[in-house]
């Protein structure tokens, strides 16, 4: 489909679902660090994700879904690193005051420090979305899942990217790909079905 075709598409998102779905990741995520006492050794490569990720795809209710999903993001958001974990702490603080800024300052240097660190660079992506720099973010979505291709909250803030860059299409396949991930991001569903509907008015 042409994107001359595509006249401010979707602006309704940005009034309901996809900024009310980012303000809470933002808030949980935040809570998840502020929780977070102690190094607990463990990141992307965890060996207990495995196990975690085979437990989505069964059917969950809700409640058990975002037990699962909390301990993803606690596993995710932890580093082997004292400094790094200090950063994620004092980044996610500065999110939950929308303080974005002084978010962009702690993520940038955990990607410094970490560069392998799949979460640093998903935290710099959100925060970089936030302040309208969609090409930024897309670069550190992609870093992220080169280094975690499970990571539905990327592939989530992915697709809201593509939103904004007027690309549907895309923003669509990334919406898909984050539901295999993790089938019970009810959001994501509900962006899949109204994005597909609006995809096939404008082919008519």
């Amino acid at each position: 489909m042409a994107r001359s075709n595509l006249k401010r598409p979707f602006t309704f998102f940005q009034s309901c679902a996809i900024l009310d779905a980012m303000r809470k990741v933002l808030l949980l995520l935040a809570f998840v660090m502020l929780w977070t006492t102690g190094p607990l050794h463990a990141d992307q490569t965890d060996s207990r994700l495995v196990g975690l990720f085979e437990e989505l795809q069964a059917k969950l209710d809700a409640n058990q879904a975002k037990q699962i999903e909390f301990e993803i993001w606690r596993i995710w958001s932890d580093s082997n690193n004292g400094a790094v974990s200090i950063l994620m702490r004092t980044g996610s603080q500065a999110i939950a005051r929308e303080d974005y800024a002084g978010a962009l300052i702690a993520f940038q240097k955990i990607v410094e420090l970490e560069p392998g660190f799949a979460e640093g660079w998903n935290k710099r992506a959100t925060v970089l979305y936030l302040l309208g720099d969609y090409e930024g973010s897309l670069s550190d979505i992609r870093r992220t899942l080169a280094l975690e291709p499970r990571h539905f909250g990327a592939l989530s803030g992915q697709g809201l990217v593509y939103l904004q860059l007027d690309r549907p299409d895309l923003a669509l396949e990334a919406f898909k790909a984050a539901l295999a991930v993790n089938p019970h991001m009810e959001g994501v569903k509900y962006n899949i079905e109204t994005l597909a509907k609006q995809l096939d008015k404008n082919r008519i």
